[in-house]
């Protein structure tokens, strides 16, 4: 086993990735109306600053995870970090649209190679439970709090050095990353005898690309319903064929065997609707406060800090303990009702409200919700999985995320907009509707919490085991 001290030095490694990741995907955001107006963007073509990076990126996980597996997890770790940082040279010194989007482009990609194999990486560097509760701890903290200090950081890199050090400061990050990794991240030889399945690979990440992309235009206004739909079909059978070529292949991309998994399977359930909940929540909190409340980007940013601090917190310093003593699948259920009851909490803000009593408990709240459930959902997603299958379960995890996020901002996004429309349409007032409208999605946001804490209750139940063997390397996870 890895000392450690240099385990926890790889780890450090490794979220370092993630972090960049993660704030790729919000710090731009804040940067867009300066982009659009220094590179020319158009209205509908600006969106693609962030779709393009998206879609990439949600598209090939699976596939990234399995290629981990056969290849090596750390050999695609290090290509997906090189490539990541090259297309952020390329993104910050972009000097027209089509250049912008295609750096953002291949950022997506750099980042699904090295995202998709981060947990299973963590899983092999963390084999006993304590351990690994705690490391899932940390990395619950930067996947789900890295996204909104994000926006904070988007707005202080675009004041300080404009919209290309929001791409810019990737580099010197990526490059120390890499020399890091080389010296400190554990090799792996990967699974020998053993050919991709090019075919299934095909399929899922088109497939996959297709969903995402039709997802993202149902979120947004100006685009027709007729060729979403068809782009929604055509994602639909193609992915369904990869279901058949996975039924049917000689060396699958994904072994049937993990999606009879019931554990995992419901856990990743479980890990789409959290993020469905907690990325649309964090797109609607954000119009109430600047729309409702008058705060700037900047102020907007800062307003969710206390979100993730209570999530750093509760994940860093309580989750791994309780996961490991009373099992996952208690802590998560715990997790989920609490972050349900703060989403319920923050729909309740009224037109004339104000940060610190109407917005401010209910972030406390979440986020002690998210401390909880993230890393417990987590370990149990990856609780199943064979060593030689560690990359495609963290591939398929993360997309669970993806997905989940996707799918949250457009469904609370398009909620909020239909019911604001309904209500200016039957005469209400414009921030009366404003709130109504938000409200609306904040308290189907809290359905969501509520429908995984129901799915959470349908995993197996398995004794807590990491009392009994707390050190050995093959002990199972504590999953209830």
């Amino acid at each position: 086993m890895v000392g450690t001290r240099r385990r926890a030095a790889a780890l450090a490694v490794l979220l370092a990735m993630q972090v960049m990741v993660v704030l790729d995907g919000t710090v731009v955001t804040v940067a867009l109306p300066t982009i659009q107006d220094r590179l020319g963007f158009s209205p509908s073509g600006l969106a693609w600053v962030v779709n393009g990076y998206l879609v990439a990126f949600a598209g090939l996980l699976l596939l990234s995870g399995r290629l981990g597996d056969l290849l090596g997890r750390r050999r695609v770790f290090l290509a997906g970090l090189v490539a990541f940082t090259a297309a952020s040279v390329v993104c910050g010194a972009a000097v027209d649209p089509a250049m912008l989007v295609a750096g953002r482009f291949v950022q997506g990609v750099g980042g699904a190679l090295a995202s998709a194999v981060i947990l299973g990486m963590v899983v092999a560097l963390y084999p006993e439970p304590r351990g690994r509760a705690t490391a899932m701890g940390v990395y619950s903290v930067v996947s789900a709090g890295g996204g909104v200090l994000g926006l904070v950081a988007g707005g202080v890199l675009t004041e300080t050095l404009g919209w290309r050090g929001a791409f810019g400061v990737n580099v010197p990050i990526g490059v120390a990353t890499l020399l890091l990794a080389l010296r400190l991240v554990p090799a792996d030889r990967g699974t020998r005898g053993q050919r991709a399945d090019v075919p299934g690979a095909v399929l899922v990440t088109a497939g996959l690309s297709l969903a995402v992309y039709a997802i993202v235009r149902v979120a947004d206004p100006a685009a027709a319903t007729a060729p979403t739909l068809v782009l929604g079909a055509a994602a639909v059978a193609l992915l369904a064929a990869f279901a058949v070529r996975q039924a049917t292949a000689a060396d699958p991309l994904l072994p049937p065997r993990l999606l009879r998994d019931r554990t995992a399977a419901l856990a990743n359930l479980v890990v789409v609707l959290v993020f469905a909940a907690g990325f649309g929540f964090q797109f609607v909190t954000a119009l109430y406060l600047q729309r409702i409340l008058g705060l700037d980007a900047l102020h907007t940013g800062l307003a969710f800090v206390p979100a993730p601090v209570t999530l750093g917190g509760v994940s860093l310093l309580a989750a791994g303990r309780l996961v490991t003593r009373y099992g996952a699948r208690p802590v998560l259920a715990a997790g989920l009702a609490t972050l349900g009851t703060g989403l319920l909490v923050l729909g309740r803000a009224p037109v004339h409200g104000t940060y610190a009593v109407d917005v401010l408990p209910a972030l406390v709240v979440m986020g002690l919700g998210m401390g909880l459930a993230v890393p417990a959902a987590m370990v149990l997603a990856m609780s199943s999985a064979a060593p030689a299958d560690g990359g495609l379960a963290s591939g398929l995890t993360n997309t669970a995320q993806q997905a989940g996020a996707a799918v949250g901002l457009a469904v609370l996004a398009g909620l909020a907009a239909a019911t604001t429309h309904g209500r200016l349409a039957g005469g209400a007032a414009a921030l009366p509707a404003l709130r109504d409208g938000y409200a609306t999605s904040l308290r189907v946001a809290a359905g969501f919490a509520f429908a995984a804490v129901l799915v959470t209750l349908a995993v197996p139940a398995r004794r807590p085991a990491a009392a009994a063997v707390p050190d050995e390397q093959d002990a199972p996870l504590p999953l209830s």
